[in-house]
């Protein structure tokens, strides 16, 4: 675990480049830093490995403050991908993965298996690359040689400077879906450092936003999009991505109060209620307002003197109150309901929602989005 605690980063010229960090990396998750040129996203990334030292505050990893570990073996518990590559135009592609390993006397059996594990893990056929030279690949295989040699001593945190942000968009398109598919395998706690949006939302679990040296919020793409917490997130992510990641309308909002029964009361009872409502349909619940099913007036007017539970439609299409206006409207379509009953997550009845309702919840979400779909 990685973690920042009143970081604060001051040049001998007095530019503050960071204020005040606080901030924990998700163990296991691609954790990704972005915000305009200068805000200290690199920076931040810099102190992690100790390219450069914090001023004040500490960093601790796995609870040991960084300041009290050696460097160069601070280093070589992290892999680091970085902009340019930064592959040995002189040695083969072997050579390049194995460096670390090497370093650190691992025997040339496991080495081999290792590289050529990585390899294969990457799409490239040892057999063909392994002797290869870096000026025989195309750029995008060269990231790919790039990020594995970060991968090739297991370290459990990969440090990635802009990797992709050099290569042409198909290029970073695959590589950025590769890198989402590997850590699906390996499991690493990724920082990777973007000024690519785009790119943020697509790969990351956790996104955090800086400016100025402050982190201005952070969360998974999903909350930064739907909760953006100020204009400069806003403007950073963008009208049309936030067009196009706005959220459904959410069934809470759309809520209608609506009568029920309990199935123990008199079927007499029940029509009563659907009578004075002007309401062909009641929904049933148990003595603790938990959700059992459906009556209709018609079985109602045909068994009114029997008791509720005896003619309850238990199969009846109901709804989780977390749920949206599209997963709510493709329920009522098959069903052929005019509402649709609303349950917790504990499946207490809360209310309804019915045609009217959703029709004019879409009504506002095209209109909020300029009449797109």
């Amino acid at each position: 675990m990685i973690q920042l605690q009143n970081v604060n980063k001051t040049y001998d010229d007095g530019f503050e480049a960071l204020k005040d960090i606080n901030l924990e990396f998700q163990e296991e998750k691609i954790n990704v830093l972005i915000g305009p040129s200068g805000c200290g996203k690199t920076t931040t990334m810099k102190l992690l490995n100790r390219l450069t030292d914090h001023t004040s505050g500490e960093i601790l990893m796995n609870g040991k403050n960084i300041k009290e570990i050696d460097p160069i073996e601070l280093r070589r518990q992290m892999g680091y991908v970085i902009q340019n590559i930064g592959l040995f135009p002189h040695m083969t592609i072997y050579d390049n993965v194995a460096a670390v390993p090497k370093l650190l006397k691992w025997d040339k059996k496991t080495i081999k298996q290792k590289v050529d594990a990585l390899l294969n893990m990457v799409n490239l056929d040892p057999e063909i690359y392994r002797t290869r030279y870096p000026s025989e690949l195309s750029g995008g295989q060269q990231q790919r040689i790039g990020v594995i040699r970060a991968l090739a001593a297991e370290p459990d945190t990969i440090l990635m400077d802009e990797p992709f942000s050099a290569l042409d968009p198909i290029s970073r398109e695959q590589l950025q879906d590769e890198l989402v598919h590997l850590q699906q395998e390996i499991n690493k706690t990724i920082v990777f450092v973007t000024h690519d949006m785009d790119e943020a939302i697509k790969i990351a679990d956790q996104i955090i936003l800086m400016e100025d040296g402050n982190i201005v919020q952070k969360g998974t793409p999903n909350e930064l999009v739907t909760n953006p917490v100020n204009d400069f997130v806003k403007d950073f992510i963008g009208t049309k991505r936030l067009k196009n990641n706005q959220s459904m309308p959410q069934l809470s909002s759309i809520k209608k109060a609506f009568p029920s029964i309990t199935k123990s009361k008199p079927v007499e009872d029940a029509i009563k209620i659907m009578v004075e409502k002007q309401i062909s349909y009641l929904p049933v619940v148990e003595e603790d307002n938990k959700y059992k099913g459906i009556i209709n007036l018609y079985d109602a007017l045909s068994h009114k003197d029997g008791y509720v539970h005896e003619i309850t439609n238990t199969t009846s299409n109901a709804v989780n109150i977390n749920s949206d206006a599209a997963e709510a409207t493709r329920i009522i379509s098959g069903s052929g309901a005019a509402f649709l009953p609303l349950l917790s997550d504990t499946q207490e009845y809360l209310g309804v929602v019915d045609n009217q309702a959703l029709l004019k919840s879409f009504e506002g979400f095209f209109a909020d989005r300029g009449g797109e779909i």
